[in-house]
C-alpha cells in the first residue's frame, strides 16, 4: 500500500494453511470427556427423533459445543457424512472417543433404519454406566480416605515423635523392651532411608501398574481378586451388569447375536472372566444355546442367571430378560457395595488405632519399667 497498489484478492499463505490443519488436528486428536460424548449422543437422537436430517443435525449439535476437541471431531463426522461416509465409519476414526461396541450400535442402527432408538439407548447406557462406576467409586473413597490419613499419621510418629523418645531413652540408659526396639529401628530406618524407600515405593507401583496392562499381569491381579471373601463376588457381579446390560442394548439394537457377544465380551472389563465368555462364544458359534455354553464359567453366570438366559431364549424375550436382570443384578450391587463400605469403615478403624496404639504402648513401656525401678 505504500507504494500505491490496492489488493484486489487476499489469500492465506500454505503455511497459515498449515498451521490451521495442524491446530484442527491437535484439536481432534484431544480427550472428549464422556459427559460431552453423552450429550453429543443424546441431542443428536432426539434431532433425528424430530426428524431433522443427519446432516442438519451434526451441524446443530456443532453449533452448540464449547470443547475444542469436541467441536472439532464433531465436525470431523459430519464432513465424513457428508463426503459419503456412515455416520459409523466417521465415529470409528475416533476410537478414544467412540469405542468399538458405540460404532457397533450405530453401524447397526443405521443398517436398520431405526439409528434415533440406537443412539437414545446408547445415551442410556452411558448414563446407567457413569451412575455404576459413580457408586463404586464413590464406596472406595471412605477407605482410602482413612488409609491415607492413617498412613500420614504413621509417617509423623516415626519421624517426628519417636526420634524425641530415642533421646530420652538413649539418657536413661539401661535395655530396652523389644517392641519399642523395634518402634525406635523403624523410625531410624525412615529418618536414614526415607527418600529411598520413597523412590522403592514408587518404583513398584510403576512395575505393578505396567504389570496391569500386560494381559498375564492381568489375569494374575483379577485372579487374586475373584479369589477374596465379598470383594470377589462384588466383581463379578459388576462385570455381569455390565454384560448383561451391553448384550441386552445390542441384541434389541438388531446386532446378531454372535457380533453382540463379542462387543459384550470387551464391555466386562476384567480379562480373566472375558477369557470364559471367549469360551462361551465358540461354543455359540458351533450351534450350542446361549444358556448352555455360558454356563461355563460359574463365578460369572451362577445357575439361576442361567435358567433365566434359558427362559428367555425360548420365549423370544432375550434383549428384554438380559436388560431386567441388568437392573435386578445392580440394585443388589449397589446394596453389597454399600455393606462393602459398612465393614471397611470399622475395619480401617481399627486397623488405624491398632498401629497407632502399638507405637504410643511402645513408647510408653520404657517409662512404666522407670517408674518400677524407682519404686
Amino acid at each position: 500500500m505504500k507504494l500505491g497498489f490496492t489488493p484486489v484478492l487476499v489469500k492465506e499463505s500454505a503455511n497459515g494453511a498449515d498451521v490451521t490443519a495442524a491446530s484442527k488436528a491437535a484439536a481432534a486428536s484431544g480427550k472428549v470427556s464422556q459427559a460431552k460424548v453423552e450429550a453429543f449422543t443424546r441431542g443428536l437422537a432426539n434431532l433425528l427423533g424430530a426428524g431433522v436430517p443427519l446432516s442438519r443435525a451434526l451441524n446443530i449439535v456443532i453449533r452448540e459445543a464449547s470443547h475444542p476437541a469436541a467441536k472439532a471431531q464433531w465436525t470431523a463426522i459430519h464432513d465424513g457424512v457428508v463426503g459419503g461416509a456412515s455416520l459409523a465409519d466417521s465415529m470409528a476414526k475416533f476410537p478414544r472417543t467412540f469405542p468399538a461396541v458405540y460404532v457397533a450400535m450405530v453401524r447397526a442402527g443405521e443398517l436398520g433404519g431405526f439409528l434415533d432408538i440406537v443412539l437414545n439407548q446408547i445415551a442410556d447406557f452411558q448414563t446407567r454406566e457413569q451412575d455404576l462406576k459413580g457408586k463404586v467409586k464413590a464406596a472406595l473413597v471412605y477407605p482410602i480416605v482413612l488409609a491415607v490419613i492413617a498412613t500420614g499419621v504413621m509417617i509423623f510418629l516415626l519421624t517426628f515423635f519417636i526420634p524425641r523418645f530415642s533421646q530420652i531413652f538413649k539418657d536413661m540408659g539401661g535395655s530396652l523392651p523389644w517392641l519399642t526396639l523395634a518402634i525406635v529401628g523403624a523410625s531410624k530406618l525412615v529418618m536414614s532411608y526415607g527418600p529411598y524407600l520413597l523412590a522403592l515405593a514408587i518404583a513398584g507401583y510403576m512395575l505393578a501398574m505396567h504389570a496391569l496392562r500386560s494381559l498375564n499381569g492381568r489375569r494374575f491381579f483379577e485372579r487374586i481378586m475373584l479369589g477374596t471373601p465379598l470383594l470377589g463376588h462384588v466383581a463379578a457381579r459388576f462385570a455381569l451388569v455390565r454384560f448383561s446390560r451391553m448384550l441386552g442394548t445390542l441384541i434389541g439394537s438388531g446386532v446378531q447375536l454372535i457380533a453382540a457377544l463379542k462387543v459384550s465380551k470387551e464391555a466386562i472389563g476384567n480379562q480373566t472372566l472375558s477369557d470364559t465368555v471367549g469360551r462361551a462364544i465358540e461354543e455359540v458359534q458351533k450351534g450350542a444355546a446361549l444358556s448352555r455354553s455360558l454356563s461355563v464359567s460359574k463365578q460369572l453366570f451362577p445357575p439361576s442367571v442361567i435358567e433365566m438366559v434359558a427362559v428367555a431364549e425360548e420365549t423370544g424375550r432375550l434383549d428384554k430378560e438380559l436388560m431386567r436382570m441388568s437392573q435386578t443384578f445392580e440394585q443388589e450391587l449397589d446394596r453389597e457395595l454399600r455393606m462393602l463400605v459398612a465393614l471397611a469403615e470399622p475395619l480401617m478403624l481399627f486397623v488405624m488405632a491398632a498401629l497407632i496404639g502399638t507405637v504410643v504402648v511402645g513408647m510408653l513401656l520404657p517409662i512404666f519399667n522407670l517408674q518400677e525401678l524407682v519404686k
